[in-house]
């Protein structure tokens, strides 16, 4: 057992050895070459991938792409879903879900959602106020429907 810890110790300090060895090798690199040490370490420096940055290169659909095509869907939330927001577009709508979505808080994500289902202006607010004569819990649940399918996505 002593011989083990022993062991794993010296493994883990082999290991953070190597890292700093590397860690030097790249800073002498950038030293002696400046800017151009970059062309040993990455790839295609000069390519366009900054251009084509957040394009998906394995053909998968974006997350507005994909909630797009559910609110296109025959999917009962997404019909109510559609009926509620008639003046948006689906675009549009999907942008603001994914909005709602990237809210770290359940709560804050299932008042979002019933924000814009309510046509709240900003998602990042906590608009818990009357709804103009739209029942309240009824947003509130159709939110929460539209958070259990959408969850399939993000």
């Amino acid at each position: 057992m002593v011989q083990e810890k022993q062991s794993d110790r010296q493994q883990r300090s082999d290991n953070f050895l190597q890292a700093v060895e590397a860690a030097q090798k790249v800073q002498d690199d950038i030293m002696k070459y400046g800017l151009e040490a970059a062309n040993l370490y990455c790839d295609d420096v000069d390519g366009d991938w900054l251009e084509t940055w957040g394009e998906d290169e394995d053909g998968q659909q974006s997350f507005v792409e994909l909630v797009t095509n559910f609110l296109q869907s025959d999917d009962l939330v997404a019909v109510r879903l559609r009926k509620q927001l008639k003046d948006k577009s689906l675009q549009k709508i999907a942008v603001e879900l994914e909005r709602c979505l990237k809210l770290s808080k359940e709560e804050e994500r299932i008042f979002a959602v019933k924000n814009v289902l309510a046509g709240g202006v900003a998602v990042a607010e906590s608009n818990r106020g009357t709804s103009d004569g739209i029942d309240e819990i009824e947003l509130l649940d159709l939110a929460e429907e539209v958070l259990g399918k959408l969850g399939n996505f993000f």
